[in-house]
């Protein structure tokens, strides 16, 4: 586990050592990150493509105009008006949704004890003694943004693989090139070279409203080119409502079918927009599917475009929303370190060594109440304002410490993506 994530959770808190870093699980009980139709060598089912930061091929690239120039609003020409919105928005968009295909190779190790001698005397010379390999394989689904070959699609869907082949819908299959890939955001940008392809226009997910038509389109479980249709169920879910909390991503929920396979394709509005990318389900749910705002992945991309990477603005503390029923729990430990004044803020759990929060003076039992001079009353709230600033910025906090006023002045540092890798 990464422990330099300024990470919460919604869970009933504990002080015991095993609940001390406030995280979730990210797959089982949790959300599955829908990294598509996975298959191995052996055609067997087995878990898709683990999550990781930019693949090793990641290569930069000049920072193009043309992420900023992809279609805007005034382009769309359909509306909820028109009795077959959704067959216009589909003939509007579909030509531009592809299906990404990647595979990497995953060597098995041999257990140290197949090479001893005295076991193979009893089981013989058919025991490997070297190391086996694999090949996983996986299926998402991108969009192309610019005529010249740039797609976007899931982090998940490409981090690790070897291979990345791209499917237009008019057949042709393209060797793509990832250029980058962010994990905290689960956004990664490909390249494949081609010229004059069809391209999506892009919506505001900005104004987004409940209640709103949603269309997907996708690859879900090897079915290309599927179309479902819902609404938007709801708008900014916070990552640990998703139950993703290493995510730093406010979600856009739809009950438009999606499922394996979605993962990277785009969510249309009525008039054929792209306002998210779907990337998440709630496994054993119905009607719970999110999708990454289309601002968000859009200003990932120019920097994954630009440099090959993102640098996340990080503080290096652990945090969880107080309450009256917690201040009370917390209290009543006997174990705990702490005791708690307050009733509302956010209480730091832990503050992470080397950090910028203890660079800046923030202990283990600060409560905060403010974060340039907005009240914080959840953990995904600070999480927000920490992701707004920019890294060597200034965030004015203030902070209650035993009973009493703090101000301190923090600097987010660059997020450490290396530790990431490992969480």
């Amino acid at each position: 586990m990464n422990t330099s994530l300024d990470k919460h959770s919604n869970r009933k808190f504990s002080w015991k050592k095993s609940a001390l870093y406030l995280t979730l699980p990210m797959v089982g009980a949790g959300a599955a990150l829908m990294g598509g139709h996975v298959l191995s060598n052996a055609g067997v089912g087995s878990p898709p493509l683990s999550l990781s930061t930019s693949p090793a091929n990641a290569q930069t690239v000049q920072p193009p105009s043309a992420i900023a120039q992809a279609p805007s609003r005034s382009s769309a020409i359909y509306s909820a008006g028109d009795s077959n919105f959704v067959v216009n928005a589909v003939d509007r968009t579909g030509p531009a949704v592809v299906r990404i295909d990647s595979s990497r190779t995953v060597k098995n190790r041999v257990p140290a004890v197949f090479n001893d001698p005295f076991f193979r005397q009893f089981f013989g010379q058919d025991i490997p003694s070297q190391p086996s390999t694999r090949v996983e394989r996986g299926t998402g689904s991108g969009f192309i943004i610019k005529s010249d070959g740039l797609i976007l699609t899931n982090a998940h869907v490409v981090s690790g693989a070897d291979t990345v082949m791209v499917a237009l819908k008019d057949g042709r299959e393209l060797r793509g090139r990832v250029l980058g890939a962010d994990s905290l955001t689960d956004v990664a940008v490909v390249k494949v070279e081609a010229t004059n392809l069809p391209t999506v226009a892009m919506g505001d997910s900005e104004t987004l409203r409940p209640g709103e038509w949603a269309i997907a389109i996708g690859n879900p479980l090897g079915l290309d080119n599927t179309v479902t249709v819902g609404i938007i169920s709801a708008t900014g879910r916070r990552s640990s409502e998703v139950r993703v909390p290493d995510k730093r991503v406010s979600f856009i929920q739809t009950d438009a079918a999606i499922n394996p396979g979605n993962s990277g394709g785009p969510l249309l509005n009525q008039r054929g927009e792209v306002i998210g990318m779907n990337t998440a389900i709630i496994g054993g749910a119905q009607g719970l599917g999110f999708a990454i705002p289309i601002n968000t992945a859009q200003r990932i991309a120019e920097q994954l475009v630009a440099t090959g990477k993102v640098n996340h603005p990080y503080l290096g503390i652990n945090m969880v929303g107080l309450s009256p029923d917690l201040k009370q729990q917390i209290n009543a430990d006997p174990s705990a370190n702490i005791r708690v004044q307050d009733d509302r803020g956010v209480l730091i759990a832990r503050v992470m060594p080397n950090s910028p929060a203890a660079k800046a003076g923030l202990r283990m039992g600060d409560v905060i109440k403010r974060i340039n001079g907005q009240e914080m009353t959840n953990a995904d709230q600070v999480q927000q304002a920490v992701e707004s600033s920019s890294v060597g910025g200034t965030l004015q906090l203030e902070v209650s410490r035993n009973g009493q006023t703090v101000n301190l002045a923090v600097q987010p540092g660059a997020f450490p993506t290396q530790t990431a890798q490992n969480e």
